[in-house]
């Protein structure tokens, strides 16, 4: 039992490691780090936190793919996002709508927690703020977002699933010689969540998007011609995303 015990925190370091987000901690600080965490495994469709929890202690997502629910205004509880592995974001309570955020598991997961004094006290002399990089986070989640559900960037829904499908790559996608291969399957209906439109209506996009080989079909899977879909759409992502996340945040 002991040996199982500390090959799982062998492993659980390695997926540490390799967190793009804690690129900037040193080993000394992931061990420290990874000793604090109270780590756990999720299967599908698990509720990994509720939305009263998300803000009392520090989050992350070691492994697998998660995602965030809410209720829409059916009450009926959808996907507004895919993350990956790296912090789970925040979501405030809103006391005026009914949205209930949570976090699920998408398929296997493991995620580790620990409270935000222990996360401090672990990072503080570190050379980046531990908080500005997590805050960093929230507003890339709630950026993107934004893109996507927002109606005053005019975006029609063609423009909507590309810059979700764009999103995936960039958070899921591994090169491949036609494209960009997702590594997670996510079906019509979640996609259809994802841009707040019907599952018909993304079919018959994402149709539109096989026609011209800009997405490409394998089992449940989708290879994605990132660079091609980019160029074909009238926004850019580049002119839509933050230039500086870290000048947005050094104020904080």
């Amino acid at each position: 039992m002991i040996g199982e015990h500390h090959k799982a925190r062998a492993t659980d370091l390695e997926l540490l490691g390799d967190l793009k987000a804690f690129s900037w901690l040193s080993l000394l600080d992931k061990t420290h780090l990874l000793s604090a965490l109270e780590t756990a495994n999720f299967t599908k469709n698990d509720v990994i936190v509720r939305e009263s929890e998300l803000a009392s202690n520090a989050h992350i997502l070691l492994a697998g793919a998660a995602s965030l629910t809410c209720l829409n205004v059916r009450t009926e509880r959808v996907m507004v996002a895919l993350l990956a592995p790296g912090p789970i974001p925040e979501f405030p309570t809103l006391p005026f709508t009914p949205s209930r955020f949570q976090i699920e598991a998408y398929d296997d997961c493991r995620v580790g927690s620990l409270s935000w004094e222990q996360f401090d006290s672990i990072t503080a002399h570190s050379s980046q703020s531990a908080f500005r990089k997590f805050h960093q986070n929230n507003l890339q989640q709630w950026y993107r977002l934004l893109l996507r559900g927002s109606s005053f960037l005019s975006l029609d829904l063609h423009e909507r699933i590309g810059l979700a499908l764009l999103e995936l790559c960039s958070d899921f996608g591994i090169a491949d010689s036609r494209g960009t291969l997702l590594r997670v399957a996510v079906s019509h209906r979640h996609l259809a969540n994802l841009v707040g439109a019907s599952r018909p209506r993304v079919t018959e996009h994402l149709a539109r998007l096989e026609r011209d080989r800009l997405v490409i079909r394998q089992g449940r899977q989708l290879v994605v011609c990132a660079d091609k879909l980019e160029d074909s759409m009238s926004v850019r992502i580049a002119d839509l995303a933050p230039k500086n996340a870290e000048s947005n945040t050094a104020g904080l």
